[in-house]
């Protein structure tokens, strides 16, 4: 018998002795004066009403516990037995599937988290998770705080944010001023110790509640290997450049003085083998001179002076300025979108002298190529502005790509190497950047990026 059937039976049942109950009890009290049978008949049928009343109930009752479980997650209640003797047992059985299978959600939800939870308390990057709280932003709930957390900043996982603000009121501002998303340098003091680090800033949104997730490392030892990797490459450059020049030197010194040594007075041949030695030594002098005068050129670039300029204007100069030396070369200068109205806040002359060192490299770049040809353009990408030089020049090669922007590194023959070195220095000047991308004799593109809001 299936479920509809036992209750349709159960149910008709009751309504047929209350039915039978009713019709007799209104028989007796109009044909006869058997009251105290009417009295027995009475309570019987209003205990079968009460009975049918318990019964329906019962069933209604059993559908709110169930539907409260499912509300509350509530695992530990079950119908085994009415599954087996209720009058729905195919309903308690499908109550009891349904508890189980929310359970076995909810236990695999939980082992998901804890995993998550492992895996970042394992990495030494530094989590914390606040809840945002509209109303009081000092209640604002810590719901995660790692480990790394609790190292980088020295203290403790504090449950509420304005806790851990009272405790590192630098780092908390530090975080505020990054507002809703973003990234940021900063520098921190922790316990007398200075400390860097990258920090982002994602805001989140899960079921309709404001999560700010907040990330951070310090990156201070990496910055100073690279610094130390950096100033040996440089200092490795600059001996090399000294060395050329001095050693000649040195030499032809000796050599000059072992003719001059032991001679009271020059007569016109030993002035005519003077004078080779003595050129070369002020040619070298002067070529040494040269390469400190470059280096203070690095070191020495002066404040950019920030104002509005249109794409449009920036390329339109650039076109003007460097025209006449490709044409001199037989290189074809494409410039397009002279006419863009799009604005950027730069130093104009900055910028262009950017522009300059990147096309004069591409210039020098195409000798020997067919069809040489420059581009210049820009495009935008997200937030940010890309000026690009290209040509179909001989490229960087991979393994060159870094060396490159190392100050007087060059693969050009009487080239400088500071060109590029100034280049990216004027891009961090507009906290931007210097990008290559480049496949020999098919396509080198030089992009200068810029912040674009």
């Amino acid at each position: 018998m299936t479920f509809y059937n036992r209750f349709t039976f159960r149910l008709l049942y009751r309504l047929v002795i209350i039915n039978i109950l009713g019709i007799l009890l209104y028989y007796l009290i109009k044909n006869t004066a058997l009251w105290f049978t009417i009295s027995g008949l009475a309570i019987l049928l209003i205990a079968a009403l009460m009975n049918l009343y318990f019964y329906i109930n019962q069933i209604r009752e059993d559908i709110k516990r169930f539907i409260l479980a499912v509300k509350t997650r509530d695992s530990t209640l079950n119908f085994r037995n009415k599954a087996t003797k209720g009058s729905f047992p195919e309903l308690y059985e499908s109550f009891n599937d349904i508890i189980q299978t929310q359970k076995d959600m909810q236990l695999e939800k939980d082992s998901m988290f804890q995993l998550i939870k492992t895996i970042l308390e394992q990495v030494p990057v530094g989590v914390i998770v606040v809840k945002d709280n509209e109303q009081d932003s000092r209640q604002a709930e810590i719901v995660f705080f790692n480990q790394a957390a609790t190292s980088l900043l020295g203290i403790p996982s504090y449950k509420y944010w304005h806790r851990l603000a009272q405790h590192s009121p630098q780092f908390a501002q530090e975080i505020e001023n990054i507002g809703k998303g973003g990234k940021r340098f900063m520098e921190l003091k922790i316990q007398d110790k200075l400390i860097q680090l990258s920090t982002e800033v994602i805001p989140l949104n899960l079921y309709l509640t404001d999560y700010t997730i907040i990330s951070f490392q310090n990156i201070k030892d990496e910055i100073e290997q690279k610094e130390s990797e950096a100033w040996n490459r440089l200092i490795g450059v600059i001996s090399h450049e000294i060395l050329n020049s001095i050693t000649p030197i040195s030499s032809l010194s000796d050599t000059v003085n072992s003719m001059i040594a032991d001679k009271q007075s020059l007569n016109s041949e030993d002035l005519e083998d003077l004078k080779p030695a003595i050129k070369t030594i002020k040619r070298r002098s002067e070529g040494l001179l040269d390469f400190v005068k470059d280096y203070r050129l690095i070191a020495e670039l002066p404040t950019p002076d920030l104002e509005y300029h249109t794409i449009g204007e920036i390329l339109q100069h650039i076109k003007v300025l460097m025209q006449p030396f490709a044409n001199g070369r037989n290189i074809m200068l494409k410039v397009e979108q002279t006419s863009s109205k799009i604005t950027i806040q730069i130093d104009l002359k900055l910028v262009e002298q950017a522009l300059i060192n990147l096309v004069t490299n591409s210039i020098y770049a195409l000798e020997g190529v067919e069809h040489p040809v420059i581009e210049i353009n820009y495009r935008l990408d997200q937030n940010k502005l890309y000026l690009e030089v290209s040509d179909n020049g001989k490229g960087v090669d991979s393994e060159l790509i870094e060396k490159i922007f190392v100050p007087f590194f060059t693969t050009r023959k009487n080239g400088s190497g500071i060109g590029l070195t100034i280049t990216r220095n004027i891009m961090k000047m507009h906290h931007g950047n210097l990008e290559v991308n480049s496949i020999p004799f098919e396509k080198t593109v030089f992009s200068l990026v810029f912040r674009y809001q």
